[in-house]
């Protein structure tokens, strides 16, 4: 739009000219008049804003998350605003990498006086680790996109990003404890391990257990009887004196080995130099893990 703008406004300042039009000159002046008015709404835009960054849920490296920024203005309106975050640093680390800026940003087309809304945007982090975050940026182009008018807000803060998911490509070690005995306790049943006979469906049980052939040819309903196997406990380690880019791949793998582990239900551990977490189930240990990860190499405190 700005673009057309000015575009127009040029070629009727060389019809004016050219032909010398009075009317010409009076629309040439009501543009460039139109021009400054624009500077001043854009500045206006930007006045009287509050902005919260609310932050992720969950950031992984190279590949979008989604972030959240809060914006609220006193009185006034706002059009056509766009944040993004400001500078982002990345904390010193063993084969630190300069962090590239967080990719992606929020667009809001009207804020209204007094009430808070929050704006979401799709961000991508380059690599994994802390990355130190130092304001907030807000951009507007309003009302004809001539002008892009940017105020930076001051709020610092850490945004933890883990390691980038993929595929285990590696088996897991073997666990440091699995079935009671060497072929599990029989006396742990209805679960979904081997087969152990079949016995008469009781009543309110699931149908899905039934074997239907077998039940065909006794006249009665006969449910599969599995073993239960007991849960296994892995401990993961990552390689000491690891850096730069055989760190980054090896805290990939090791996240990847621990969510396909953690997702069967079993118990993960980690290990890795003077860092241990004792293993663990569920999804509070696979953020553990994760946090512990995206730690790794830095000289910060690691976030227990």
């Amino acid at each position: 739009m700005g673009r057309t703008y000015l575009v127009l406004t040029v070629g009727i300042g060389l019809g004016a000219l050219n032909t010398g039009n009075n009317l010409l000159y009076l629309v040439l002046g009501l543009l460039l008049s139109l021009m400054v008015v624009s500077g001043v709404l854009s500045e206006r835009c930007l006045r009287d804003l509050e902005v919260r960054r609310l932050g992720s849920e969950a950031a992984f490296a190279a590949e979008p998350f989604a972030f959240r920024w809060a914006l609220r203005r006193k009185k006034g309106h706002a059009f056509a605003l766009r944040i993004s975050e400001a500078a982002v640093e990345a904390m010193a680390g063993s084969g630190d990498v300069p962090a590239a800026p967080l990719a992606g940003a929020g667009q809001l087309p009207h804020l209204r006086a007094g009430a808070e809304q929050v704006v979401r945007a799709d961000l991508v982090a380059p690599r994994r680790g802390p990355l130190a975050l130092s304001g907030v940026r807000v951009t507007t182009t309003y009302p004809l996109g001539l002008f892009a008018k940017t105020r930076t807000f001051e709020l610092p803060g850490t945004l933890l990003v883990y390691p980038r998911r993929g595929f285990a490509c590696a088996q897991a070690p073997a666990a440091l404890q699995g079935r009671v005995g060497d072929v599990g306790n029989p006396l742990r049943t209805d679960g979904t391990g081997d087969v152990l006979g079949l016995r008469e469906l009781g009543e309110g049980e699931d149908v899905r257990r039934v074997h239907w052939l077998k039940s065909a040819a006794a006249g009665r309903l006969l449910a599969v009887q599995r073993e239960r196997e007991d849960l296994r406990v892995f401990l993961l380690e990552l390689e000491p004196g690891l850096e730069g880019e055989p760190l980054e791949r090896a805290c990939e793998q090791v996240a990847a080995q621990a969510h396909q582990l953690l997702g069967e239900g079993h118990e993960v551990g980690l290990r890795a130099g003077a860092l241990s977490l004792r293993p663990a189930a569920g999804p509070g240990q696979e953020r553990r893990l994760l946090r512990a990860l995206a730690w790794l190499g830095f000289d910060a405190e690691q976030a227990a």
